[in-house]
């Protein structure tokens, strides 16, 4: 679904202008951060497709940002990306109803595919 929106969250500053110059090339509109509170506060003033969430992060963490974005707004698809990628992790995002879940370093092709499907 090319010309969807798509957040991007990451305290990693390369890894957000990576996935975003990636995804642009293919339509889509996306918007990158590096804090998840700015990032959550724009949720509320418009609506993403997907969300594409670091798990470890200052203040705010990925669990946290994926709780807050399932209970507002259901339909948006969430998938979060680790380098500290670990079963138990793997877990409880899958519990809170994660779409997906990748370890870093990210395959971008197979993050793109996800997205595809996701979006349907």
């Amino acid at each position: 679904m090319s010309g969807a929106k798509i957040m991007v969250i990451d305290d990693e500053k390369i890894v957000g202008k990576m996935i975003k110059s990636t995804f642009e090339q293919d339509g889509y509109t996306v918007e990158i951060f590096t804090d998840a509170k700015p990032a959550l506060a724009r949720m509320e003033e418009e609506k993403f497709a997907v969300v594409i969430t670091d798990l470890k992060m200052n203040n705010i963490d990925g669990m946290q940002v994926l709780e807050t974005i399932k209970a507002g707004s259901p339909e948006t698809k969430v998938i979060m990306i680790t380098a500290f990628a670990s079963m138990d992790a793997a877990i409880e995002a899958l519990r809170k109803k994660v779409d997906d879940f990748f370890p870093k370093p990210i395959k971008i092709k197979d993050l793109k595919a996800c997205v595809k499907k996701l979006l349907g």
